[in-house]
């Protein structure tokens, strides 16, 4: 049987990303999950992804490889990076949450507002895409908007104030062609503020599922 394994640093996600991706994949296949909530809440509270995130990124990498995975997901944002950056110290197929996303957001439109609720995914996901315009040579302009007041919510448990914030949130991006919803904890406000902004709405987790779901499918 295919193996995944998850990694993931938002409690939240850890517990419906897995089973959202099974519905997406044809096969039975076994998931792993790896849960570090230190990777986001570090960098959040001191505004650098220290050495000491690097090491913990890379030893949970190495130990989603040592569970016989076919493939290896990130599912935070904040981690994309620097995922990058380690890629080429592994055999396994490692594959970002926000990879298929930015390359969706750019064939959309030109101009793009990113929302999100924690300071440390507002760089990886801007810097993302505009490295993804870049590479496909088209033009970008980019804003980004971010309401931590929502991920202090959600964090506590109120789930209904996160909501009401993102959503409120979601009128700085008014004028844009695209919306991206920069952490996989905002993906399931993806439907509701489409329908406010009338503008393509964009959430990793559902772009990167089928992602994985392609590379499943091709072993």
């Amino acid at each position: 049987m295919k193996q995944i394994a998850l990694i993931h640093t938002v409690a939240s996600v850890h517990a419906t990303f897995a089973e959202q991706l099974r519905r997406v994949i044809d096969e039975e296949v076994l998931i792993h999950n790896i849960l570090d909530d230190f990777l986001a809440t570090d960098p959040n509270a001191t505004g650098i992804f220290s050495e000491t995130n690097e090491k913990r990124l890379r030893n949970d990498i190495e130990n989603a490889v040592l569970s016989g995975c076919d493939v290896v997901v990130t599912t935070c944002s904040t981690l994309s990076p620097h995922v990058e950056r380690m890629r080429d110290q592994f055999a396994t197929k490692i594959i970002t949450i926000d990879e298929a996303m930015a390359e969706r957001a750019i064939e959309l439109g030109s101009v793009v507002t990113v929302l999100a609720t924690a300071n440390s995914t507002v760089g990886p996901t801007v810097n993302k895409l505009q490295k993804t315009a870049k590479e496909h040579s088209k033009p970008l302009t980019v804003e980004a908007f971010v309401c931590t007041e929502a991920m202090d919510a959600l964090r506590s448990g109120d789930t209904e104030r996160h909501n009401q914030l993102v959503v409120e949130l979601a009128d700085k991006a008014r004028g844009s062609e695209v919306c991206v919803l920069a952490q996989a904890s905002m993906a399931h406000l993806q439907d509701s503020i489409e329908h406010k902004l009338g503008i393509p709405v964009l959430s990793s987790p559902p772009l990167c599922m089928q992602q994985v779901a392609r590379y499943i499918s091709s072993l």
